[in-house]
């Protein structure tokens, strides 16, 4: 399995370095520029979550249509266009333009759904994981690169950097990255349509999970770097800001610990669901504490909570929507969770502002704290997708046509071809039926 994932999540962490990398200096980058004010700065710092949001669904469908490898290769194209843009702007809205590129090369839900074609479901949260790490290896590696490469040589070259990247992930697609297997369904043209991942109640409720999901992280960004800096006069801690790695340091560790118990809980024994609602009551505890601490330590602990509740989610979202959608949506599926996602990063970035801006901290945590309550609600009465298991038929011992007639049967949620492994594989309700059992429809 490592073999297929690793490849993969190099081009993603890749990419979504030369994302990072540039995110510590970029709004003074901006500034510097020919026509800029700080709000045209802001939207050059945010403009690429924008343009990710708006595409992550139309490259998720042409994943589905044209292939996985194909969309990829179109994406990194792109982002390398809009890295090359950023590096020889030298106005705000040539700037713009490049990051607004950059963000259209919304590969990451086509990631997912490689993954998803290449892992079993049994294993999927796993190979999630290594994605997970890999990035947020490229984020630590970033925030480190960024201000020694654009202190010396120029910001513009961490653009270059970014392009140079791109195209050696582009390297990897080809070099690396195995081919899908050939999936064969029978699905009509009319229940492939984009509308049809919006008709399971349980992918509707993962695509809202991953609003909560990201507007409160948001949420959590926008508050603990100013708290931590503030003077204490205007309701802060008055620390310097090289100091903040003593507030994330202990809470990456924390959190990155806190990703294999929620994998082992939430796919190994089927407790996913509990796993969200342990994260979810985790994350409410760390935005209190964050809101009425009067010391440090206890602003830090509520930092180091969320992350715990954060990151156990990690491992399991992107799994969970690949395991409840159908084998001819998965691309499209996880591209509206993405979409989801982006928005959420938005909206809470909006709400963090405008909250801090009128009130304080305190009212801000009882926002999440209401927000978290309601999240609470929202996954405890979904179903576990653990509650579904897949057989696996050779299909010079078991017929074809049997295992498609299969989906007539209520606990048999849906049947493919896998015709480069030549199996078919079926889907099941495990509270319906047992894999023994459909096993015995086929007789």
């Amino acid at each position: 399995m490592f073999k297929q994932v690793f490849p993969l999540s190099s081009i993603v962490a890749l990419r979504f370095f030369g994302l990072f990398i540039v995110l510590p200096v970029l709004s003074v980058y901006a500034l510097e520029m020919e026509g800029a004010t700080a709000f045209l700065a802001g939207i050059v710092v945010g403009g690429y979550a924008l343009t990710q949001a708006l595409f992550q669904v139309p490259f998720g469908l042409m994943s589905d249509k044209f292939g996985r490898k194909k969309t990829l290769l179109f994406g990194l194209i792109i982002f390398i266009i809009g890295s090359v843009i950023c590096a020889l702007s030298d106005d705000i809205y040539t700037l713009m333009l490049g990051r607004f590129l950059q963000g259209a090369g919304a590969i990451g839900s086509v990631v997912s759904a490689m993954i998803a074609d290449l892992v079993k479901e049994e294993q999927r949260a796993h190979a999630m994981a290594i994605m997970g790490a890999t990035i947020a290896l490229s984020f630590a590696a970033a925030m480190i690169i960024a201000p020694i490469v654009g202190g010396h040589w120029g910001i513009d070259k961490l653009f270059w950097l970014t392009a140079i990247l791109s195209v050696m992930a582009i390297g990897i697609l080809f070099t690396a990255v195995p081919q899908p297997p050939k999936i064969v369904h029978s699905y009509a043209e009319e229940e492939s349509k984009m509308l049809d991942v919006f008709k399971d109640r349980s992918l509707t409720r993962m695509y809202i999970t991953f609003l909560f999901h990201s507007s409160i992280m948001t949420m959590a960004f926008f508050i603990i770097p100013l708290v931590m800096t503030q003077s204490m006069n205007e309701g802060g801690f008055g620390w310097e800001k090289a100091e903040l790695w003593k507030v994330y340091l202990p809470a990456m560790i924390f959190g990155l610990l806190a990703m294999g118990p929620a994998a082992v809980f939430g796919e190994k024994y089927g407790k996913g669901r509990q796993v969200f609602m342990v994260s979810v009551a985790t994350i409410f505890f760390g935005f209190i504490a964050m809101g009425y601490a009067t010391a440090p330590w206890l602003f830090i602990v509520g930092v180091v909570l969320f992350f715990i509740g954060f990151n156990m989610f990690e491992p399991l979202l992107q799994s969970f929507v690949s395991k409840f959608a159908k084998v001819h949506q998965k691309g499209a599926a996880l591209g509206v969770a993405n979409t989801f996602a982006y928005v959420g990063v938005f909206l809470g970035g909006l709400l963090a502002g405008y909250v801090i801006d009128h009130y304080d901290r305190a009212a801000l945590a009882l926002i999440v704290a209401l927000l978290s309550a309601m999240w609470f609600v929202w996954v405890m009465t979904m179903p576990n997708p653990n509650n579904r298991g897949n057989v696996y038929l050779p299909l010079d011992i078991f017929d074809r046509e049997k295992v498609a007639a299969l989906t007539q049967h209520e606990a048999i949620v849906e049947s493919y071809i896998n015709e480069t492994e030549n199996i078919a594989v079926v889907k099941y309700e495990k509270d319906l039926i047992d894999e023994d059992e459909v096993r015995g429809l086929l007789s």
